[in-house]
């Protein structure tokens, strides 16, 4: 019975299993004697162990290390069997051989609750609650309000500063587009009508991962490119020369400006396509999430054009311009397309 399933039916598919186990976190926890004697070390090791009828969850055996003697321990459960217990034994055991503690130390991860259990016990705290801690306080507020990457981005966007602002939200939007078509690509991989379609689903959910990863990525980058503007602006005009330097660097920094977003325009397009595709082939269930997908990018691709066309004002003349304003142009009309072509889909394959 100790091997059946905690959940989900219980049969070997014809594609095999995975186990999955979970365990309490462990941690990796030393104390260093002063003495080089390690038999004290190892006779200590043995009284707080588990297997020698010492602490539940705690495993220990005595070494050498740096020329002092250790407790090398695992404690598999520091709920039950806390650090600072584990500690005040040690000592005391360590103290019937005419020795103590020298230090101590962790070895990689540890749980905070485990050395806020640790302060208390020592502090000897009354009637002390984790959420007393400034930290905790805090992480508790942010996950109050939803979690904290998207609404702290939307924060960002709502105070009232000029980044992350629109070319930001482009980018936002196309990986938001990206994410519903990798959804339901997931959505029908796995059911028996839609075997065929199968690989091109795995292929959707490479190159939406890859295009949501880079749209992300282009919220930041797009933020930091408006702020290259607004620095060049800042550059001394108090004479010719700087007011020459202080001109180019605006204008370089308005095309860097520029191409950010266009690039995320373009990007915004291909998420089109993906989740268009996931429309005509995917689980007809979920093709309102798809064309949901196609609609958010084409928000993104068009939010994105019109910072790149506003980054220009003033330089719609030079040929890196016009360059970069046909660019926007010809996506704008291939998202047309595909907007329409999805129109006449919902309509023939779905009834909306």
């Amino acid at each position: 019975p100790y091997r059946e399933p905690d959940f989900g039916p219980k049969i070997m598919g014809p594609a095999g299993g995975v186990v999955i186990g979970a365990r309490q976190p462990l941690i990796a926890y030393n104390i260093y004697l002063n003495t080089p004697d390690v038999s004290i070390a190892e006779k200590i090791a043995r009284r707080v162990r588990n297997s020698s009828g010492g602490f539940h969850f705690v495993k220990g055996m005595g070494v050498m290390v740096n020329g002092l003697a250790q407790v090398s321990m695992n404690l598999t459960n520091y709920q039950r069997s806390p650090m600072a217990q584990v500690t005040e034994f040690v000592r005391r055991e360590a103290q019937r051989y005419g020795v103590g503690i020298h230090h101590t130390e962790i070895v990689g991860l540890v749980p905070s609750r485990a050395l806020i259990n640790a302060g208390r016990y020592y502090l000897q705290l009354d009637g002390f609650e984790h959420e007393q801690l400034l930290e905790n306080r805090l992480f508790s507020e942010q996950e109050n309000q939803g979690g904290d990457g998207q609404i702290s981005f939307l924060d960002r966007v709502a105070e009232g500063t000029t980044a992350p602002g629109g070319g930001s939200a482009a980018a936002y939007a196309g990986a938001l587009g990206s994410a519903l078509a990798v959804m339901v690509a997931r959505l029908t991989i796995g059911k028996a009508k839609y075997k065929d379609a199968e690989e091109e689903c795995w292929q959707t959910i490479e190159q939406g991962e890859e295009l949501r990863s880079q749209l992300t990525e282009a919220i930041e980058l797009d933020a930091k490119s408006f702020e290259g503007i607004i620095v060049a602006r800042r550059l001394p005009r108090d004479t010719e020369e700087n007011i020459q330097i202080r001109d180019k660097a605006i204008m370089e920094a308005s095309f860097r400006a520029a191409e950010v977003p266009l690039h995320s325009a373009e990007m915004c397009l291909q998420v089109m396509k993906l989740a268009l595709r996931m429309a005509q082939i995917g689980n007809l269930n979920a093709i309102s999430d798809a064309a949901s997908g196609v609609y958010q990018a084409k928000a993104g691709l068009e939010a994105a054009s019109l910072n790149v066309k506003i980054n220009l004002i003033g330089y719609e003349n030079e040929e890196r311009a016009i360059h970069l304003l046909e660019q926007a142009r010809v996506l704008q009309g291939k998202s047309e397309e595909i907007v329409s072509e999805l129109q006449t889909l919902l309509k023939e394959r779905a009834g909306l």
